[in-house]
């Protein structure tokens, strides 16, 4: 069968034109002008907004990041918070020839604050240079008593190290610095020996005294006070009780007295002239024992080497004790402190010679301290 192949039938063109009849196909719409005429067509249907699904939890959102500010200048501060530690210097010798007593542990000191009993942190030796101020009492009064008083100055000057800051001071009606604090032991000889015919003849001792404290209480460190001089006093502007109070609110500060007149003392028959004398050298051995040091009463020049070798051994050799108190309040109150020497049961302390005999031993430090104020 042959087949023919040829161009395809003529199909007459649909006509879009408006009618009504039946089989007719609408007119097109004429295009949106504000349509986007270069784009797909867009479903302008209502827009589905699918649901948040609740939190399965209550854990609140974290919070942001707090803003780093910088110090202004770049400076670094920092925030100290003070521990109250108190410090004690105590001194351990025997009654007998007055040496130091090496050897002792933590475990055998006893503190006692107030009554109560505190755990001692540290023990340890101190063998150190010393600053002190000798407060030499140079008036009118007696010759006896002024040499006294040179004799005793020249012995502690000859025990003086090297490294030693030393201080001279002389009163009267008022006090007089002779040289400030120096290791040049040319200057102190120097300063000794200016001492050649008093002024006055009125001891203001509590003056003296109390403004040497105050001028000693602005040294960093432990500080000595090395006392030369008869103990009484005339016209100071302060009494005793305000004299006791300093000392006790002065720190760091311990006070050796040499008692100047013991010789003209032994010539007294009694009388107000005695009493004045007792009472003066009563005053010299509260101060030292209540700094923790030592008081003497030389009769003779012959004792000073020995009484300021017992000074010396009792400064350079001595215990540095560290405790927190108990009592943290900083109310500036001033509290008792007592230092003991127990054996491991807690029993006190026995000492022997070597023959077994028992040894006698005083414990000296300072009676107690000002608690710091809520200021400081």
């Amino acid at each position: 069968m042959l087949l023919v192949l040829g161009a395809a039938p003529w199909i007459a063109p649909i006509s879009f034109a408006q009618g009504s009849g039946q089989g007719s196909v609408p007119a097109a719409q004429p295009p949106d002008q504000n349509q986007d005429q270069g784009g797909p067509a867009v479903d302008n249907g209502p827009m589905v907004i699918p649901k948040k699904k609740e939190p399965t939890d209550n854990t609140p959102p974290p919070a942001p990041a707090e803003p780093k500010v910088k110090n202004p200048n770049g400076e670094t501060y920092s925030l100290r918070v003070d521990v109250p530690i108190v410090t004690l210097d105590v001194n351990v010798i025997l009654d007998k020839n007055h040496q130091f007593v090496p050897g002792l542990k933590a475990q055998n000191f006893l503190v006692l604050e107030d009554g109560v009993e505190q755990k001692v942190d540290t023990v340890r030796v101190t063998q150190t240079p010393i600053t002190a101020v000798m407060l030499l009492e140079f008036a009118a009064n007696s010759w006896y008593v002024i040499n006294d008083m040179q004799n005793a100055a020249v012995s502690f000057f000859r025990s003086l190290h090297p490294q030693d800051y030393i201080a001279v001071m002389t009163y009267d009606l008022r006090t007089h610095i002779l040289c400030d604090f120096t290791n040049n032991q040319q200057v102190i000889a120097q300063s000794l020996m200016s001492l050649t015919i008093p002024t006055f003849s009125d001891t203001d001792m509590f003056d003296a005294l109390y403004e040497t404290l105050d001028r000693s209480s602005r040294i960093p460190g432990r500080k000595y006070i090395i006392l030369i001089g008869t103990g009484r006093d005339t016209f100071s502007k302060i009494n005793l009780d305000k004299m006791l109070a300093k000392i006790k609110a002065t720190p760091n500060v311990t006070i050796f007295t040499i008692g100047t007149g013991a010789l003209l003392h032994q010539f007294d028959n009694g009388g107000i002239r005695e009493l004045d004398y007792l009472q003066a050298q009563n005053q010299l051995k509260t101060f030292a024992s209540m700094t923790g040091g030592l008081s003497f009463s030389p009769i003779f020049q012959g004792e000073l080497a020995d009484d300021f070798a017992q000074i010396n051994n009792s400064i350079r050799n001595q215990y540095v004790l560290t405790y927190r108190p108990s009592n943290t309040k900083n109310d500036g109150g001033y509290r008792k402190v007592k230092v003991m020497l127990v054996d491991n049961e807690g029993h006190p302390l026995q000492m022997q010679d070597e023959k077994g005999k028992p040894l006698k031993y005083s414990v000296i430090s300072r009676d107690g301290y000002n608690a710091k104020l809520p200021v400081e």
